[in-house]
């Protein structure tokens, strides 16, 4: 795969992107949300991977924000068709995939950054981190999903300040809100990603695509989660995955997951 604004590598299981536009710090642009969308579909293809880390280039900024020179000039029409697209493609697609994806947020993550990271299954920051959505201040609201992710994570009282106010806080202050779930050095963000993904790919990758579709289920509107659960449980019961775990267990063994 050959990009213009992202990096890939692989190791070990392991894929890490690297959104790659210091010059702009990393914003959102839509040639770099088209590539993202291809890069996520790609790498869930491959078997070999087991977790995604996201993060970006330099150590200033995970993702600034959206171009906001490619919309200024929007009519309403627009607009609304460039958040469903960019929902539909990218942020949607992340929040939803198969194969687990961590964000390493190793500097600012503002509008869509932030709504990025919250599309990935969890989060991590840098002590030097800096998140919010400030699109109030630019005459709109977040359009990539953050008025609906950020109340799940921290819950509707505090997500209705940031978003009102514009406000950034701090890494600190995110993990005290359970926005991110570690704070480190910079020096230690990436090594602590992959100590992460590590310890998630000791265990059935079959099980954890259930358990991310079960728990995403809680939050679809008219979807019963505890059903989507029984489910999902259910099914695991006809993987080989499942009969290779149950019978590591009693041979009192590590298992070895095939994956299926």
């Amino acid at each position: 795969m050959k990009f213009n604004n992202i990096l890939i590598e692989k190791s070990a299981g392991i894929a890490q992107i690297t959104i790659n536009r210091p010059q702009k710090l990393n914003a959102l642009n839509k040639e770099t949300i088209q590539e993202l969308s291809e890069a996520f579909q790609v790498l869930e293809e491959e078997t070999k991977i087991k977790v995604i880390i996201l993060t970006g280039s330099g150590d200033k900024a995970f993702v600034a924000g959206a171009d906001i020179s490619e919309f200024a000039d929007f009519s309403v029409n627009e607009g609304g068709k460039l958040a469903k697209l960019g929902q539909e493609m990218l942020f949607n697609l992340v929040e939803n995939l198969a194969t687990p994806v961590i964000a390493a947020v190793n500097g600012f993550a503002l509008g869509g950054g932030l709504e990025l990271a919250m599309a990935c299954h969890f989060r991590i920051a840098s002590d030097n981190a800096k998140m919010g959505l400030p699109e109030v201040s630019l005459g709109v609201i977040p359009g990539y999903g953050g008025t609906q992710r950020l109340p799940q994570l921290i819950g509707k009282g505090k997500a209705m300040e940031l978003i009102m106010t514009a406000a950034m806080i701090s890494a600190d202050e995110a993990k005290t809100y359970g926005l991110v779930n570690y704070v480190t050095t910079q020096e230690e963000l990436l090594p602590l990603a992959e100590k992460l993904a590590s310890r998630i790919m000791r265990n059935s990758s079959v099980a954890i695509s259930a358990a991310i579709r079960a728990i995403n289920a809680n939050f679809e509107d008219g979807v019963n989660g505890f059903d989507i659960e029984i489910e999902e449980f259910g099914e695991c019961f006809g993987t080989k995955d499942f009969t290779e775990g149950t019978t590591a267990f009693l041979e009192k063994r590590k298992p070895d997951f095939p994956g299926i």
